[in-house]
């Protein structure tokens, strides 16, 4: 036990024993106390506010503040005191629940014949004088050492009293923490009116502990949906580091999980070392990019930071804050932090109205409350004297001030005490006391109620109440408050009802509050049209990583950073994105094409050769000029048809080709315009029938001129009696017959129809006719391709014969040209896309119609033209 010593030197005795007893060594504990200077087993202060009556209620009020740990001096202690400066907001509290007491005690229909009394006793915002605040009421006063063993009994029995009235319920703790050591340490029936850690909720935890403040858990999730309503994606966060701030902060970060909102930074700050917080935190705010702050600070600690900030000049931040400073007028009535705080948004307790609350305040008077050292206090800091004391209190005054004249009055002073504009902490003690109130009237009134004095025993003894019957009767509370208003518990918590504040400007420089809204449980009421944000007008505050992607773009994170810092991307072509801040573009269906701006699929334009566009235009101009060639060239033809250069090689032959060559370049034109039934099936037969009955003319004119030179030799003359005039037409015939056979079994079993081409990616739909049987088109091709590769060869050998004039030559160069566009045509046919597909048949029944024009009867219209004297049979004959 060597460190017993060293330890009292830091700790008071009660605070020591108290150590002992939460680890269960509790005989330790008394017996090191009592070998210790003697010292009282209370408060940090002498000071209370009490009241007897048949059942004492304790109270627990943070009515001082406490020092730093540096200013505290710990090494001093017990003899130091460590609150110092009255505070206002808190001392009304109390007289709301000595009000409401009062009010009970003259309500003839709840407890009759009950009258009620209370103890009221400092925390001093430090959970180790709780402890013994607590300790003193829920186990009586002691006054002496002598009083310790008893107090321990105390401690034992409750019930009992030791030195003093024990009380069976505490109105109180004032803080989360506080509330949370009392309950498992020293165990009492408790009615909190500001412990909100949702952690309380837990019944099986904290079975003991009720109040009638929500849980931080609907605060946390009303900023979250404001964060969320108003679009603001990237928020700073200063929190006290507490279970207050921490499990703020952590709710607030669930509900925005996965909806955009991302948190740039969390700054921690202590209330032992809130001067050096409060200056990190206001550089780490300036030097964000977030223009929206979220605050989980009690006010104090928010001042401070707010000073920091204006020493900086940080003024265009937006601040979000909770309750515990929302409705300060500490932070409210400062100029010097108006324009740093001007704007605020925030979630406060719900306020009402106590009616006839205000003239209590404004008659109270030490001289009728000679045993509230409380409000003696409050008297010497208001109006400067003394009032009368009795002899057990002269040592508390202090000697400097003047007795008071007895003409001193609350009536016209205006101040936080006296303020009841806005009731809110002091309305949840209000409630607190009628909760436990009706709970006690519950018990008893009942008459079967089970007690120690016997099984016949009546109700109306207040010294038989159990804690756990207590306990029971406050979950069962259902009542509604002289307010109107219905109250009731769920669990350890009450309904969930919050105001929304907003921080206005006054024409004075100081800020006003004003109510904006209501939350009621999750729902928000809200009229955003009367708020004043930081800037000073109605406009709703910006504050992103990144501006949201616009229609038409998507979303795409930069790497290292998080979700809500992000570039905007461009959808693809076919895809878009109609909303704000899309994380992914939708491709549109097959039918349909994105618009210009990615915003909409509109239908796919209908795209075809059309005789209105360049390449429509070009090639039509091309085959009408062909046409009309040819139907000069047989013109020339037909009036020089007595000519011998137009009688050679037959000139019968020669009028066919050309009107052969005319269909040629026709039927190009059929494959031009929007594709229909009868088109589709009329390009491709035209365009097969035609060219066949070209090329069978050239290649009967070949076979003319083999057999001529073959009939030249002794013994052949008899070959060109199959070759006459007659036998010529009937090759022709035959040869184009076919083709037609062909053509017809093609068209009847499968023919080409006019089919939408979805396949190309593009903004159109290429309208075509597709081949329903491509063996159909191939015989045609083929069919083509061995009637002009046999006219080529056989040109090509008679090329050489002695006449001067040979049409072989003619024709032969006339079927390279030939073969070769269409050789290359069938690679080119199958590559090209959509409507190219038409420009490029079509430029190959040009190029394959113009080569042969020109090969075979440009020279001959040369001669007829412009070399007359050539015209002859002499000419032509010679060798």
């Amino acid at each position: 036990m060597s460190w017993f010593p060293w330890l009292l030197t830091r700790w008071p005795s009660s605070a020591l024993y108290l150590l002992l007893i939460s680890v269960g060594d509790r005989q330790t504990g008394l017996e090191v106390v009592q070998a210790v200077q003697c010292t009282q087993w209370a408060a940090t202060s002498s000071k209370s506010n009490f009241q007897d009556g048949d059942m004492v209620i304790g109270g627990l009020f943070n009515l001082y503040y406490t020092p730093s740990a540096v200013e505290q001096g710990f090494t001093k202690l017990p003899h130091y005191k460590p609150c110092t400066g009255l505070d206002l907001m808190s001392l009304k509290n109390t007289y709301a629940m000595v009000f409401a007491l009062e009010e009970i005690n003259r309500n003839s229909t709840l407890l009759p014949g009950v009258k009620l009394g209370y103890r009221l006793l400092d925390s001093c915002f430090n959970s180790l004088w709780a402890l013994q605040s607590a300790l003193s009421l829920i186990g009586g006063d002691a006054h002496s050492c002598n009083s310790t063993a008893s107090s321990s009994a105390a401690y034992d029995q409750p019930g009992e009293k030791a030195g003093g009235q024990s009380v069976p319920l505490l109105i109180g703790a004032a803080s989360s923490t506080t509330t949370l050591i009392l309950s498992r340490i020293l165990g009492p029936l408790s009615i909190s009116y500001l412990a909100s850690c949702p952690c309380l909720s837990d019944r099986y935890k904290f079975p003991n502990v009720f109040r009638t403040i929500p849980s931080d858990l609907y605060q946390a999730r009303a900023m979250a949906q404001l964060a969320i309503r108003f679009r603001w994606t990237w928020i700073g966060a200063v929190v006290i580091n507490n279970d207050y701030g921490n499990l703020a902060i952590q709710t607030f970060q669930k509900e925005t999980q996965g909806k955009g909102v991302c948190l740039e930074f969390i700054e921690t700050v202590g209330r032992e070392t809130i001067l050096i917080d409060a200056r990190r935190a206001a550089l780490k705010i300036q030097a964000s990019t977030a223009k929206v702050i979220l605050i989980f600070c009690w006010y104090t600690d928010v001042k401070k930071v707010f000073l920091e900030l204006a020493k900086i000049h940080v003024t265009d931040r937006q601040f979000l804050a909770s309750e515990a400073w929302s409705t300060s007028d500490e932070i409210l009535k400062d100029l010097a932090i108006s324009k740093v705080a001007s704007g605020v948004l925030g979630v406060a307790i719900r306020s009402s109205k106590i009616p006839g609350f205000e003239n209590y305040l404004r008659s109270l008077h030490p001289i009728r409350r000679p045993d509230d050292d409380f409000l003696r206090e409050f008297w010497e800091m208001e109006f400067g004297c003394s009032p009368g004391a009795t002899q057990s209190q002269a040592s508390l005054m202090k000697a400097s001030l003047p007795p008071c004249s007895g003409r001193e009055s609350l009536e016209e002073v205006q101040n936080h005490f006296t303020d009841t504009s806005q009731l809110r902490v002091a309305y949840n003690v209000y409630l607190a006391v009628y909760a436990a109130a009706h709970a006690l009237h519950s018990l008893l009134s009942c008459p079967n109620r089970d007690s120690s004095a016997g099984r016949n025993s009546s109700c109306s003894s207040s010294k038989q109440i159990k804690p756990f019957e207590l306990l029971q009767s406050l979950n069962k509370v259902n009542v509604t408050t002289p307010q109107g208003e219905m109250f009731y518990f769920e669990g350890a918590d009450i309904p969930a009802k919050y105001d929304l504040v907003n921080w206005q400007n006054t024409p004075e420089g100081s800020l006003k509050l004003v109510l904006i809204g209501r939350v009621d449980g999750f729902d928000i009421n809200l009229n955003e049209s009367a708020i004043e944000w930081n800037s000073g007008s109605n406009q709703v505050p910006v504050s992103v990583c990144s501006e949201s992607c616009p229609p038409g773009t998507r979303k795409a994170n930069r790497k290292g950073k998080p979700l809500c810092c992000f570039d905007c991307i461009p959808c693809a072509e076919g895809e878009i994105s109609n909303e704000t801040g899309s994380l992914l573009c939708e491709r549109c269906p097959s039918e349909f094409w994105s618009n210009v701006e990615q915003t909409a699929c509109i239908p796919r334009q209908l795209d075809f050769l059309s005789f209105n566009e360049t390449l429509g235009i070009t090639l039509t101009t091309a085959a009408v000029s062909g046409a009309a060639v040819t139907t000069a060239v047989f013109v020339l033809f037909l009036y020089y048809r007595q000519t011998p250069v137009v009688r050679a090689n037959n000139s019968e032959l020669s009028f066919l080709l050309l009107l052969s060559l005319k269909l040629c370049f026709l039927c190009s034109l059929v494959f031009i315009g929007r594709p229909s039934v009868w088109t589709c099936r009329f390009q491709q037969a035209a365009f097969g029938i035609s060219f066949v009955l070209c090329v069978s003319c050239l290649l009967v004119k070949t076979l003319v001129v083999l057999a001529v030179f073959r009939s030249a030799r002794p013994g052949a003359g008899a070959l060109m009696k199959w070759f006459g005039p007659g036998q010529q037409r009937g090759s022709v015939c035959l040869f184009t017959s076919i083709q037609i056979i062909i053509c017809a079994t093609w068209l009847s079993l499968s023919p080409p129809v006019p089919q939408r081409d979805l396949g190309f990616q593009g903004s159109k739909v290429t309208l075509e006719c597709a081949m329903s049987s491509v063996v159909g088109f191939s015989l045609v091709l083929s069919y083509i391709g061995l009637l002009a590769c046999t006219c080529l060869l056989l040109a090509f050998f008679t090329r050489k014969l002695p006449d001067n004039f040979n049409e072989a030559k003619l024709i032969t160069f006339s079927m390279l040209i030939f073969c070769a566009v269409w050789i290359a045509f069938v690679p080119a046919y199958i590559s090209s896309p959509g409507k190219y597909v038409v420009a490029v048949e079509i430029f190959a029944i040009l190029a394959s119609s113009y080569g042969l024009l020109l090969c075979i009867f440009a020279p001959k219209c040369f001669i007829i033209i412009l070399k007359p004297e050539k015209n002859t049979k002499k000419h032509l004959m010679a060798r």
